[in-house]
């Protein structure tokens, strides 16, 4: 009986290890067959086509998209791209970097967004950048404002017993804070760096659209609209989908044969590099890491960031914080 006990636990870890191995050559594999495709250019973006990125769920200043359409920019195979916004928006500062990259690719080549459920806020400064938007036209389009949030648990911490005491070189440093309601002073403070913000934000759609002064103010009342409602407003240029930017692209000179190629974004992190979050899991169970550590280590592997307070362009304003916070 102890020898069929010892042999059956034997055989228990060699499967285990087994495992271990068949999805580290699996992983090698796969990741061998991504580099060689884009060094041999059989991702197709060596061959003159069309380039697409997605920009969806919440705007920050995101390094790897910026990084793409830099390097769109500057591919001579590219010769169109689209943008595929599907978004509540986000950071303010982070869809004016995206709106900026855009913006350098359309100085070379043609650029169209193409709306998907929503484009609101920076989602719709980002899709604005472009030379042609098109929109469903039950999509939801607008949201054109600036916002700013922070808690204030001071109740809170009273039913608690709690007191915060801060010692700090002058009235309006760190405020607002969470801590106390916020002085008048500190909401005037914030209520100006907003409208400043907001009178950029108002002047680029102006700029963009063709507006005067005063139709993209009465547009940037923070309203959103259907995508029936925004060609009439030209908030849109257009109803459709992807065939419809394809369509336009092919007027602009892109031609009528070429492939759209979409330019995925990068895995974050070392496991997120060679694995799926599902295949990251499997890992993480095989080599026995707690289920709390494994959560960290996903978490580490799809880059995710913590929310910190900023200037938002976002509908509503909960869609600003990046997913899983």
């Amino acid at each position: 009986m102890t020898q069929s006990a010892d042999a059956i636990i034997d055989r228990r870890r060699l499967r285990r290890k087994l495992t271990f191995w068949r999805i580290v050559a699996l992983a090698v594999a796969a990741l061998g067959i991504g580099l060689l495709a884009d060094f041999t250019g059989l991702g197709g973006r060596n061959a003159p086509h069309i380039a697409k990125v997605k920009i969806e769920g919440p705007i920050h200043e995101d390094d790897d998209l910026l990084d793409r359409l830099d390097k769109i920019a500057n591919n001579n195979a590219v010769k169109g791209l689209i943008i595929s916004v599907d978004s509540p928006g986000g950071t303010t500062a982070g869809g004016e970097a995206i709106f900026n990259a855009v913006r350098k690719v359309a100085e070379k080549k043609p650029v169209v967004a193409q709306v998907g459920t929503l484009a609101a806020s920076a989602g719709y400064m980002i899709a604005s950048a472009a030379d042609h938007i098109v929109a469903r036209q039950t999509s939801i389009v607008g949201s054109i404002g600036v916002l700013f949030q922070y808690p204030d648990i001071s109740q809170l911490l009273t039913k608690l017993g709690i007191k915060i005491e801060t010692i700090k070189s002058s009235p309006l440093k760190a405020e607002p804070n969470f801590f106390s309601p916020a002085p008048e002073e500190a909401k005037a403070m914030i209520r100006n760096m907003i409208m400043d913000s907001y009178d950029w934000f108002v002047g680029l759609v102006e700029k963009r659209r063709g507006f005067d002064h005063e139709q993209a103010l009465a547009l940037a009342n923070g309203a959103v609209f259907t995508g029936r409602q925004a060609l009439d407003k030209k908030l849109i240029d257009q109803l459709g989908g992807e065939d419809e930017a394809v369509g336009w692209l092919k007027g602009k000179g892109t031609g009528g044969t070429l492939p759209v190629v979409e330019w995925m974004p990068q895995q974050k992190g070392i496991i997120g590099s060679l694995f799926s979050q599902s295949a990251a899991r499997l890992l993480i169970q095989v080599l026995g890491v707690p289920e709390n550590g494994g959560s960290l280590l996903l978490r580490e592997a799809a880059g995710e960031r913590l929310f910190t307070p900023s200037l938002l362009s976002a509908w509503p304003a909960e869609g600003a914080r990046p997913e899983g916070q």
